[in-house]
């Protein structure tokens, strides 16, 4: 594989998977599923891979959810007779990491640090809104130093409907603009929504004074939009900021393999 060869790239996280085709650093098209619908994730990767303006185009994976992943990539091997790239084990996510020894951290994260870096070059924090929210910080040399994990905005409505006896099922939407929340659904939201943004201001703050300066903020996933669109704190909202680490990740280590 060169460079200039497209490529059909996956990401599969515990809720959404998304398709794209990509030539270069350009992400030409991409498709969204459900991540436990293995089936029509294959398919539509099968269509979009034949599709494909390439000689038998590479595939490659960037994955948090492991079992997903494993069973889509083992059908993708086997309908296209091709080996499917893991982003982390063939293809290293093109970020600096300075964390404990033995951690391991998802390749979603990594590879929206690398995207954001390669935005910004500059320090900057990475929020990733989806089934869980990660609030990450990048720092003015690119190294990725971690951040927090904490339950996503579904996640914690779901937990307090499990919970408890008297708390009902609530979809996740931005609760009604009033100080208080006048019934038990909009009290619920209120809590989880404002819960989640003050926890990202209080990150942010924290980042900010360990370093010596305010880092650029984006965020990213699929309740950014919900969460942030009227926060003055998040200075950008990036729906493919993974997908674009994926495509900086792979030329990077083209790159680096023609040197």
């Amino acid at each position: 594989m060169t460079t200039d060869q497209p490529f059909l790239a996956l990401t599969i996280g515990n809720t959404r998977t998304s398709i794209s085709t990509i030539k270069g650093s350009e992400i030409e098209s991409t498709t969204s599923f459900d991540s436990s619908d293995s089936s029509a994730i294959v398919e539509g990767a099968i269509k979009a891979w034949k599709a494909m303006e390439s000689d038998n185009p590479q595939i490659i994976i960037g994955a948090t959810n492991e079992t997903a992943s494993d069973t889509i990539s083992a059908a993708l091997a086997d309908q296209t007779s091709r080996q499917i790239w893991q982003i982390g084990e063939d293809v290293p996510a093109a970020i600096g990491q300075h964390l404990d020894p033995e951690t391991i951290t998802g390749i979603d994260r990594l590879l929206n640090a690398t995207a954001a870096w390669a935005l910004c070059n500059q320090a900057c924090v990475i929020i990733d809104a989806g089934t869980c929210v990660t609030v990450d910080f990048v720092d003015g040399e690119g190294t990725f130093h971690g951040g927090a994990i904490a339950p996503g905005a579904k996640m914690q409505l779901t937990s307090m409907h499990e919970g408890t006896s008297a708390l009902p099922e609530v979809a996740f939407k931005a609760p009604l603009h009033e100080a208080f929340g006048k019934n038990t659904a909009q009290a619920m939201l209120q809590g989880v929504f404002h819960g989640i943004q003050g926890m990202v201001r209080q990150l942010c703050e924290q980042y900010a004074m360990r370093y010596g300066a305010y880092p650029r903020i984006i965020a990213t996933g699929g309740d950014a939009e919900t969460l942030f669109k009227e926060d003055d704190l998040i200075e950008q909202i990036i729906p493919d900021l993974q997908m674009q680490g994926i495509a900086i990740s792979v030329q990077f280590a083209l790159t680096e393999e023609d040197a």
